[in-house]
């Protein structure tokens, strides 16, 4: 399988040009099926993509802060039910934007169950309304992330419980700022900056070691550089970012740690997380989540009216719940699968699959823009269910 793999990640980067660089990581039961890797984490300077590469994991970061908000659930510490006007510093009760263009009072409140599901109508930076707000606010992230004032997670927080939401809270799917603004509610909840949260009941129980939202200075030569592709030239290029206020250089620990897209990590680092979830909250007997608490975060959540929103193409057949994807009717996909898989993508193509019934974990690392679930990762999902 391993060379099947190899032969479909070295056909894209070097006939599609789809990115500089890749690796891929096969579980089945949590041991290692299949690796493969190919090109460059380090295109100019010739070096390999390695197994030990650290990736942008972008909105891959999601499943993670799902877990998170989890573990305060299993603690007692937090109610899905909660609204965040009742318990988030500088919330106060929701607006929207309706069809007609007018600014009216919300009948239901943004509960953390809608930050879980996406249904809270929190945008992501945009052109026109609740999202050109939005905009404004991360344009500030931005321009203060080398400064001596940077945004930290709970400004951008109180900020975001300022702006108009696109629609009364509940009522459908929109994928937006929600994982971001649950980093904050875990940093008031508990007291800690949500980095540290992480690294004390995630990254250090599962050994983690590769994953924060900063990469240390001898760490810094085996971070990918970030690509695109110029398809009227057919070649991809450098192509250095600081998307939804991640500072692209991640040589400091920064004030604003993005829950919805800030994280780095490699496969091998990743795989125990997914392991972990796959296992019903353990591994190597250290308990991170109940079993309850992970039947729950890995289970469908939309109702049929808010599913009606979560229409993005290539995902068809799939649901959403607690910041993933989730597939409920297999025969409407688009890729060879299996009811019950769970997970998420990232910006610049990292994937993650697990699929409990063939205990099976997918993951895929790459650092090209615009990328999120793409041919390459559907290409290997096939390869895998073919080859079991």
């Amino acid at each position: 399988m391993s060379e099947k793999l190899l032969k479909i990640i070295r056909d894209e980067i070097e006939n599609k040009k789809f990115a500089a660089g890749a690796n891929v990581l096969i579980l089945k039961d949590g041991k290692e099926l299949a690796y493969a890797e190919y090109g460059c984490r380090d295109l100019e300077a010739r070096k390999p993509f390695s197994r030990d590469t650290i990736m942008r994991l972008y909105s891959m970061s999601k499943p993670i802060t799902s877990a998170a908000v989890m573990i305060l659930v299993d603690r007692g510490l937090i109610d899905l039910a909660d609204c965040l006007c009742w318990t988030m510093p500088g919330w106060s009760e929701a607006y929207y934007i309706d069809s007609s263009g007018s600014r009216v009072k919300a009948p239901n409140q943004i509960m953390l169950k809608d930050l879980m599901n996406m249904t809270s109508g929190l945008p992501y930076p945009g052109d026109s309304g609740s999202s050109a707000q939005a905009a404004e606010i991360y344009g500030e992230l931005d321009s203060r992330l080398h400064g001596d004032d940077p945004m930290t997670t709970g400004e951008f927080c109180k900020r975001f419980g300022k702006i108009d939401l696109c629609f009364n809270p509940g009522d459908r799917f929109m994928y937006g700022t929600s994982a971001d603004i649950l980093g904050g509610v875990i940093e008031n909840v508990t007291g800690m900056s949500f980095g540290e949260f992480l690294k004390k009941n995630i990254f250090d129980p599962l050994g983690m070691e590769d994953t924060g939202f900063w990469v240390p200075e001898e760490k810094r030569d085996r971070l990918a550089k970030v690509y695109r592709t110029n398809y009227s030239e057919w070649r991809v290029e450098h192509c250095p970012t600081n998307h939804l206020g991640i500072d692209y250089n991640l040589d400091h620990e920064p004030a604003f740690q993005s829950g919805g897209a800030g994280l780095v990590s490699t496969l091998d680092d990743y795989a125990k997380f997914a392991t972990m979830l796959m296992n019903g909250g353990q591994l190597h007997g250290i308990r991170v989540l109940s079993e309850a608490a992970v039947r729950y975060m890995t289970s469908p959540s939309l109702t049929e009216r808010q599913r009606r929103g979560f229409d993005w193409q290539g995902l068809n057949g799939y649901s959403y719940g607690n910041l993933m994807r989730n597939l409920v009717e297999p025969g409407q996909a688009v890729v060879l699968s299996e009811s019950g898989e769970y997970g998420w993508d990232g910006w610049l193509g990292c994937f993650f699959a697990n699929y409990p019934e063939s205990r099976m974990t997918v993951l895929m690392g790459t650092q090209r823009t615009d990328c999120g679930t793409s041919a390459m990762s559907r290409k290997i999902v096939n390869a895998v269910h073919t080859g079991i």
